[in-house]
């Protein structure tokens, strides 16, 4: 329940919310914290941010603060890897990476969670890489005092899948390399794609054991493939042969060298001719030649999946198409734009 009063009535009373202050281009905030007891020289400054009445509360049982509504809806809503402080602002709590890592957010759950009335999270995109200490989220109760029953109720859709956000930190693999192509392999030209593929491993921390060069030879392919494997490695990644000629032969090799599963095609541009396929848990990835010519592709999206431990599928790469589609801006600024950026 709230009580209004005129804020010339307020000296002596405790301040039931934290009061924004908005100076356009120069600061939001809050100007008064809850808590704070008015006196008479902050009568000018509330009115000046158009507080000619305050409010004090009295909570029924069944009612609820917006702070401690928005302490229950973080404590929901924060996974593995997540850290918050029970310290709202403007009865607000953000939410933060506790590592460095994949952001992953459950994108039903979180629009089940925000259906709920009088409450809100707002989130990065899923699969966003993060650096510990980076905002990832916002939660609060719209109103000052609200019923409990809806807080709870958001709280326990956040809760029913151990939270609807999670940080999960890079795995790193040991990875072989095979370059495949006539052209390459006999030397008529000079490779330009394992730099491209190696930087891409090294830049998310996992290491670069060996790269093998073969012909477009689906036997040979297979040969460095099992090297690869003998050696250790627990991801692969190979370069060119994934169109549609007869002479493509990359996949052909990848499947004689014991594939138990396996994925063509990727919902996204650049990079539809993507593959990824799997010798029990090692993954391999085809990478089709506009990785040549682009500085990132559709394997700049999966790549991060794989490293924190997420299995690839169909299913994975199909729910790509939605916000797959590079625009190839003259200067590339990704991450920090629409690619690869779905529901």
């Amino acid at each position: 329940m709230l009580k209004k009063i005129h804020v010339t009535d307020a000296v002596g009373k405790t301040l039931s919310h934290d009061i924004t202050e908005i100076r356009p281009g120069e600061f939001k905030g809050a100007a008064f914290r809850k808590g704070h007891t008015v006196c008479d020289e902050d009568i000018c400054h509330l009115q000046k941010l158009g507080k000619n009445h305050l409010y004090l509360i009295d909570l029924e049982k069944d009612e609820i603060h917006e702070n401690q509504a928005a302490a229950i809806l973080a404590r929901g809503l924060a996974g593995k890897g997540i850290a918050w402080e029970n310290d709202p602002k403007e009865g607000k709590i953000c939410l933060y990476a506790e590592t460095d890592g994949l952001l992953t957010v459950d994108a039903a759950a979180l629009a089940a969670f925000n259906m709920v009335d009088e409450v809100m999270c707002a989130s990065l995109h899923s699969h966003t890489l993060v650096k510990k200490g980076r905002q990832v989220a916002a939660t609060r109760a719209v109103p000052l005092v609200m019923k409990r029953a809806p807080v709870e109720r958001a709280a326990a859709i956040a809760q029913k899948n151990g939270g609807i956000l999670s940080v999960v930190p890079l795995t790193p693999r040991k990875t072989g390399i095979v370059i495949t192509g006539d052209e390459v392999f006999s030397g008529l030209i000079q490779d330009k794609f394992a730099p491209i593929l190696q930087k891409k491993i090294i830049d998310l921390g996992s290491t670069v054991s060996g790269i093998a060069f073969a012909p477009d030879d689906e036997t040979q392919i297979q040969a460095a493939i099992k090297n690869h494997l003998s050696g250790g490695c627990d991801l692969i990644l190979l370069s060119g042969g994934m169109s549609v000629d007869p002479d493509d032969v990359t996949r052909k090799g990848i499947q004689k060298a014991g594939v138990t599963e396996m994925h063509y095609g990727a919902a996204a541009l650049p990079g539809a001719m993507f593959m990824v396929a799997y010798i029990g848990d090692t993954p391999l990835i085809g990478v089709p030649a506009c990785g040549l010519h682009h500085r990132v592709t559709v394997l700049d999206l999966v790549l991060p999946r794989i490293l924190a431990g997420e299995h690839i599928g169909k299913k994975e790469l199909a729910f790509l198409g939605h916000g797959g589609l590079c625009m190839d801006c003259p200067e590339c600024v990704h991450p920090h734009c629409p690619f690869g950026k779905g529901m």
